[in-house]
């Protein structure tokens, strides 16, 4: 299409019928064209003086700004009155406060690879005198001076063999952790149409499923002086799912080291002495769910003190704790009804942690991102940062951001927050108390507004106990007309590892192409997913079948109630991948009173069927009836409503048979459905321009009642 042809399509588009026409198909496909460039202001990129009392910038404009922190100034200045020594920040230091980024995030696929692959090697001893190493799965020593080996254990096979080795710091002791093999599932892929050869090719993958048998790691304590093991008991870690976080005392008399049960509702830091052999459990999490190890688990040793910073919901909310590690006692360092997102930094001289939290604001929405700084007895709580919005953002790698940078001397900070609603606001704010210094920009929108397009609005509903607030949002399309009615589409993602309701702004957010269409389009964060109370969370647990559809309905119909554009009278449609997959069956297996139309890809229907991780995270351990009570292959007969199944062949996140299970199932209950298998396409082929071409064709002729892309 010509530039001007397609700046008339758009200027004309508020005027259009929303009727999935091929003009709402080529706005649908193009949002984030029409979208880009339209938003201004919305970063500030400070340039420093050494001494950090003044930084400047330039604004969208061009103009130079000129901040003085200290007296809380901004002016335009000319360039010449800049000050000449003003430089940027330095880059963000990976693994700030002793973490790095996927031990932070909880790299669990990463932390399960290296526990089937021990390290193994040497290892000199702290005082040089000896070389610790593995030989034919087993433990020996080498005296460096003389090069005499010494065969320390005996008992090591290739299939229980001896991996990472730890030194005490006085050389007396060696833990080697002994890891006997798991199981050996493989699944195997048919590539039907390859790019260089006709005949198809097939590819085999470990990948470990619910209930196989996974790596027993557990540790082993030897007396290096007498060349003999020390007996150290197994009676707290019996079964693990992992050790890990292992750590000496200073004085070697103590060798620290997690223990995560298989089914997680175990976690415990355990203390063996180094002495004895005797291990005592310094902190004992029996949960009646899960331990969500996958995002809470924190520790870091404070050894000066003989401490260590711990986090726990023993209490109901995500909070961290002051452990004695002599004593096992536990005090709060932080506590209420909001929760610790991250540890941001841990400053043990001024015995202070700085985290991310969520919910601290009592008068924002709970999912609400800020930095705060307490110190570790508890007291001197300071809210760091305030403006209504999350301060959380995704890099290009979907991690987790804070929007916050600090001066040279960390006494001043620069804030940006936004919400769905609200483009950036960048906000100059002291480190001391988290008092606003002056604003510095908000982002202009003006230019994106002029298309049509609005801004999601955030909707909150009581969920299904009559008064928990469920959050969500609505997205309309550009073309919206408020005297008309409009079928709803739901976006699910319910996996309970986070939540899912962005609220962060975006000017093209996901939902908008579907909305183009001439839908109403929602998401939803119902109970089960992350970052509330535990008890919210806990809905999930055995459960991922319930996708927390009761609050989603409650939602979804509060919603109808008082924006009376919304027509349900033909039900609502439903979306999702992968896990979103799961739940978009799910809902006309369970609830097709309510939903009507579904598309799901790559879901993982069957938690039986797929990653280990994953599944026994939140449907624990070991494999029981209600594994088989939610699939949604058990379930198929119930079928209501259209239903369009989508998988790609070469899915290696997802078995792609749990998909073909379901349509076999269908099948055997003479169900109609549609089932659109991709050669080639991999997790997410939904997501491809033709999957989601079929999927926008199957609501707008199902859901709408009219044909495709008709002029």
């Amino acid at each position: 299409m010509r530039p001007c042809a397609f700046l008339l399509l758009f200027a004309l588009a508020p005027l259009a019928a929303a009727q999935g026409t091929k003009d709402d198909y080529d706005r649908a496909n193009s949002v984030g064209k029409w979208t880009a460039g339209k938003v201004t202001s919305a970063k500030v990129a400070p340039n420093w003086t050494p001494d950090g009392t003044q930084f400047w910038y330039q604004n969208a404009k061009g103009d130079f700004v000129l901040v003085d922190a200290v007296k809380g100034t901004r002016e335009v200045v000319t360039q010449d009155k800049l000050p000449k020594d003003a430089k940027p920040p330095a880059p963000k230091k990976k693994g700030f406060g002793g973490r790095d980024e996927a031990a932070e995030m909880g790299d669990e696929d990463a932390a399960f690879i290296r526990a089937l692959q021990p390290r193994r090697g040497p290892g000199e001893s702290p005082d040089g005198k000896w070389a610790a190493f593995v030989k034919d799965n087993n433990v020996w020593l080498r005296d460096v001076k003389t090069s005499q080996e010494t065969q320390l254990s005996k008992d090591g096979k290739a299939d229980d063999g001896y991996g990472r080795l730890s030194w005490s710091p006085d050389s007396k002791r060696l833990i080697a952790i002994r890891t006997k093999a798991g199981g050996d599932r493989k699944v195997t892929l048919v590539e039907s149409s390859p790019r260089d050869q006709l005949q198809p090719l097939t590819s085999t993958y470990f990948y470990l499923k619910p209930g196989d048998a996974i790596p027993l790691p557990k540790p082993h304590l030897f007396d290096v002086e007498n060349k003999k093991e020390i007996a150290v008991s197994d009676e707290l870690f019996p079964n693990p799912w992992s050790v890990g976080n292992e750590h000496w005392s200073a004085d070697g008399t103590r060798f620290y080291f997690t223990y995560n049960q298989r089914g997680h509702g175990v976690m415990r830091l355990l203390a063996i002495d180094t002495g004895s052999g005797k291990v005592t459990a310094v902190v004992n999490e029996e949960c009646k769910t899960f331990f969500d190890y996958t995002n809470k688990l924190y520790l870091q040793y404070l050894d000066e003190t003989n401490e260590a910073l711990w986090m726990s919901e023993r209490d109901g909310w995500n909070h961290l704790y002051l452990i004695d590690l002599k004593t096992g006692k536990a005090r709060n360092v932080t506590t209420g009804e909001w929760v610790v997102r991250r540890v941001d930094r841990v400053d043990v001289k001024a015995r202070e942690v700085w985290f991310w939290a969520m919910g601290v604001h009592a008068d924002q929405d709970p999912y609400h991102v800020h930095l705060c700084r307490v110190k570790f007895d508890g007291t001197e709580l300071t809210k760091l940062t305030g403006g209504d919005g999350t301060h959380m953002s995704f890099d290009q790698n979907r991690r987790p951001v804070l929007n916050v940078e600090f001066s040279p001397d960390r006494k001043f900070l620069i804030a940006t927050y936004s919400r769905v609603d609200l483009p950036p606001v960048t906000e100059l704010r002291r480190a001391s108390d988290g008092k606003k210094v002056c604003d510095l920009e908000a982002a202009d929108a003006s230019a994106l507004l002029k298309t049509g397009w609005r801004y999601p609005e955030r909707f909150v509903a009581k969920g299904r106990d009559g008064k928990t607030p469920i959050h969500g949002y609505i997205v309309r399309p550009s073309n919206f007309d408020p005297k008309k009615k409009y079928p709803v589409v739901e976006h699910i993602y319910a996996g309970p590892h986070d939540h899912h309701v962005r609220k962060s702004f975006s000017p093209a957010p996901y939902e908008q192409r579907m909305a183009e269409l001439g839908f109403v389009v929602v998401k939803i964060d119902g109970m089960g997913t992350n970052w509330r109370s535990k008890a919210f969370h806990d809905v999930c647990w055995k459960n991922l079948g319930d996708s927390g559809f009761p609050d989603r309905i409650a939602w979804i119909k509060a919603a109808a109630a008082t924006h009376k554009e919304l027509d349900l009278s033909k039900g609502v449609g439903i979306f999702g991948g992968s896990a979103g997959g799961q739940s978009s069956t799910r809902a006309l297996l369970a609830f097709g009173d309510f939903y009507t139309v579904a598309v799901s890809d790559c879901g993982c229907h069957d938690n039986r069927m797929d990653k280990i991780w994953w599944n026994e995270m939140w449907m624990s351990w070991p494999v029981g009836p209600h594994y088989a009570e939610q699939s949604n292959v058990t379930q198929a007969k119930n079928l209501k409503g259209k239903l369009m199944l989508v998988v790609g062949e070469l899915d290696r996140n997802v078995d792609p048979a749990s998909t073909m299970q379901v349509a076999n199932a269908l099948i055997k209950a003479d169900k109609d459905f549609d089932l659109l298998v991709v050669p080639g396409g991999g997790h997410g082929a939904g997501e491809q321009p033709y999957g989601n071409r079929r999927r926008m064709d199957f609501f707008v002729r199902h859901l709408m009642g009219a044909e495709p892309r008709a002029r």
